[in-house]
Parts: structure tokens; sequence; C-alpha cells
């Protein structure tokens, strides 16, 4: 379906962009959009284009996939309408068999987007509790409202790309700060070196991860509830994804880059996916057999299974 190798297949719902970073310099997106302009594939080249004639199309995939959104433009640019916005996440929610790769340079928009969303399925899910019945109160509607209130989509990954550390300092907060299940960065292309120390921690609170070593998986830290502190762990990044640059004009990565960041992830059970080494590196650059040791790592997030809506309904999740 798809050449990128930390997704099955891509979906895009828009098509075009503008650049923000020198992340976008040599954007592969726009020169395939330039190419092929004037086709049906592009009508508008490389200007943002709403596509609703592909919105439906995950619904209709019967293989459970990892989808990568809009991986020929960026889903919250300033030019891609609110509602036309829900309605790509409408499906996306309906369609819980996949799991929903966003990837973004504009965070902003995302926390603000994500936020409003969150804050409206609350205010939904409060009006059950004036329900003058019980029975009402604690209907199968109520308790799926209530359900989807409490926790953003298990199936949906919220990302941003960064390049170096001031995109690095500048995006990942606001994406920690972004109602998500999974939170995750793409380090591609790597034009610097990135320091995540600070972002990779699930630290608890009181003890400062000196109790607890195992990856965050939902819970709290045993030892601290145990002594009465029910803080829990502070959330950091869930995946993280590192590569160079590919195609004409590409610029070099230095290993040592990688290596921190894939150093700094295996440390704190971050798990972490190295794309490539960039094509400045020769005809080798995507075959992981042939990278360094300590870079053939090419893990998934761990995570929890997406519950039924039925099971949510009859109260068992």
């Amino acid at each position: 379906m798809t050449s990128i190798e930390w997704t099955d297949r891509v979906w895009n719902p828009t098509s075009g962009c503008t650049k923000v970073s020198s992340g976008c310099d040599n954007c592969y997106a726009e020169g395939i959009s330039r190419r092929f302009a004037g086709t049906s594939a592009f009508p508008n080249g490389f200007e943002v284009t709403l596509r609703p004639d592909r919105i439906e199309d995950p619904l209709s995939w019967r293989r459970p996939s990892r989808v990568f959104v809009n991986s020929m433009s960026d889903l919250f640019h300033a030019d891609i309408p609110t509602d036309y916005l829900h309605r790509v996440f409408d499906v996306m929610e309906r369609a819980t068999d996949h799991q929903f790769q966003v990837l973004t340079k504009r965070p902003g928009r995302m926390k603000a987007f994500l936020t409003a969303r969150e804050a409206a399925k609350a205010t939904y899910a409060a009006q059950f509790d004036q329900c003058p019945t019980p029975q009402m109160r604690d209907s199968p509607a109520a308790r799926q409202a209530r359900h989807r209130a409490a926790n953003p989509p298990a199936h949906l990954w919220m990302g941003v790309s960064v390049e170096d550390q001031k995109t690095a300092d500048l995006r990942i907060p606001i994406l920690l700060d972004t109602p998500a299940a999974v939170r995750f960065i793409s380090a591609e292309p790597l034009l610097g070196p990135v320091d995540l120390s600070e972002v990779l921690l699930r630290r608890c609170p009181c003890c400062h991860g000196e109790g607890h070593s195992e990856p965050f998986d939902g819970g709290g830290c045993g030892p601290c509830e145990a002594a009465g502190c029910d803080s829990g762990f502070t959330r950091g990044l869930d995946w993280v994804i590192v590569g160079g640059e590919s195609g004409p004009g590409a610029r070099p990565m230095d290993l040592a880059w990688a290596k921190d960041i894939t150093t700094a992830c295996r440390q704190d059970h971050v798990p972490v996916f190295v794309k490539q080494l960039g094509s400045t590196r020769g005809r080798d650059h995507k075959t992981v057999e042939r990278f360094p040791k300590a870079l053939q790592h090419r893990q998934f997030p761990r995570l929890a299974p997406v519950p039924t809506a039925a099971a949510v309904m009859a109260g068992r999740a």
C-alpha cells in the first residue's frame, strides 16, 4: 500500500500544503504534487485542496491497518475548515479497526481543535446527569457518552514533526498538552541534534521514577499508590520515529544525532523506530540490517485494545 515503513497505508482527505520550517525545504509531497498537477490526483497541484470524495474510504477497508493520515498534506493547515476537520475525525472515530497516525507541523491548531472537540463530548455526557430517572442516567447511551468524554479515542495517534532542537522545543510541549491516547514525534528529516530527555521520561511526581521502572501503561506507580499517593505518572511521549532526509538535495544526518535519540528512548522504555539514515549514505540507507547496531530498532507503541461500542454500552469498558 505504501513505502513508508512505519505505516500500512496512507489516506489523504486533503492534499497540498505550505512550508513552515526548514524541514519542509525538500518536501517530497510538493515534488509529487507539482509533477502530477492538473491530474485527478492533484487537480490544484500543491495548493491546499479538500478531497471530500475520499473522506469515508477507511470505512470500507476490511483489513485492520495502521493508517498515515495526510501523507500529502497537513491536516491542521489553516486553510482546512474546522467543520471539515470534524468530518475527518468523525470517520476516524467510527473506523475502530484501524490505527490512525496524524502527523502535523502545526500543533497549536491541533491542540485547540482536539481540546474543543473533547470538551464538547464532556458537555454532551454531562446532560445525562440531569435525566429524571436512574434508568435514563445509566442507559447504554449515557455510558457510551461518559466513556467517550473520559477517554480520547485509543486508536487515534497524534504526532508532530521535528527536525532540530528549535522545532522540538516549540512543538513537543504543545503536543504533550493535547488530549490524545497516543502521542508521538517524527524526527525526520533530522537536521540537527535533539535532546528529548525532558519529554521522554514518565516519572511519578512523588518518587521521581525511583519506585517504578516499567513503561507507562495507563496505570499508576504501584509503590507510591501503596503509600497513599494516587498521582500516577506524568505522561511523556509514547513513540519516536527517527530518519534522515532522502530525495534530491538531501541534507546529511549525523549518525550521532540519531544514536543520541535512540539511546535516550531505550533508557526510558519509549519505543523507537529508525526509518532510514538518509539518501546521502547510499542505496542501503533504508536497509535496517545495514544500520549500525545501535540504530537497528523498529518498534511500535504498546497499545491497549480498543473497547467495542457494545462493551462500552454494556458497562464492561
